[in-house]
């Protein structure tokens, strides 16, 4: 069995899973307690809230313990195991360990941990803490899979998309539990409330559909990025994993292929 282990279930590393899984690996996820993704309709992670997902008729299913890690994989599914740790890790037999949690510095995956190891975005370095590095970045270099040294530098930014940058990440301006006002895919106008911190209500700065929205009844700290609006307003793209997502997961494709025909030459 080509198993896979991939830490982190958010929308990237739910491209990744997506094209690993339709090249027939199977996919072992881990994630933490509280994930605090954002574009839950189209994340492995939300399996912790919710015990099962669907996304693009992929099917992920929370796992307990190591023997419904192995059931679900044998039903054809992705078990999502919550172990922030990676503890689990030395009880598989992976032939890859992906690092997909996107935290912008390394958590702990090192070379010694699999046959082959992938970071994904800023915080490693191909051929030092992990084989290979995925540029997570959008624009020319998205998906390009780095074989010694690191991706560019994070500037904090998020992407633009029709003109629109900080203005369509919803940032919580307080500190205290998230109450969303709107639900994943609902129009949303400039000025809306489009959920509450606490006391302290946040508004939309521009038009758009709400495309993502941290669970409600996390705890968020002022300024963490809880929800984003998509200006094109296609209701469709908030079901479907992204292109960026699909790039990302193409380059890690690429390197696991690239480094087993390394290692049986």
């Amino acid at each position: 069995m080509s198993l896979v282990i991939i830490r982190g279930g958010g929308d990237i590393a739910s491209g990744i899973i997506y094209r690993l899984f339709m090249s027939g690996y199977k996919i072992v996820v881990l994630e933490t307690e509280y994930p605090s993704t954002i574009r839950r309709t189209v994340s492995f992670g939300e399996v912790v809230y919710s015990g099962t997902t669907e996304i693009e008729g992929i099917k992920g299913v929370l796992a307990n313990d190591i023997e419904d890690i192995y059931k679900i994989l044998e039903d054809g599914n992705i078990p999502i195991y919550v172990d922030p740790n990676g503890s689990i890790i030395k009880e598989l037999k992976q032939i890859a360990i992906v690092d997909a949690i996107l935290a912008k510095k390394n958590l702990g995956t090192n070379k010694n941990m699999a046959p082959i190891t992938i970071g994904v975005g800023p915080g490693f370095e191909a051929g030092k803490d992990v084989d290979l590095v995925i540029e997570s970045k959008r624009g020319h270099y998205l998906g390009k899979v780095i074989y010694s040294g690191q991706v560019a530098k994070n500037t904090g930014k998020p992407g633009e998309v029709l003109g629109y940058v900080e203005e369509r990440v919803i940032r919580s301006n307080a500190d205290g539990i998230v109450k969303p006002l709107y639900k994943i895919g609902d129009r949303i106008e400039k000025g809306d409330t489009v959920c509450q911190i606490g006391e302290s209500r946040v508004t939309a700065q521009i038009s758009g559909i709400l495309r993502g929205m941290i669970k409600e009844g996390f705890i968020a700290k002022k300024g963490l990025k809880i929800g984003d609006i998509d200006p094109r307003g296609v209701k469709d793209h908030i079901y479907t994993i992204s292109d960026k997502a699909l790039a990302v997961g193409g380059g890690v494709l690429e390197g696991i292929l690239y480094l087993t025909r390394e290692m049986e030459n």
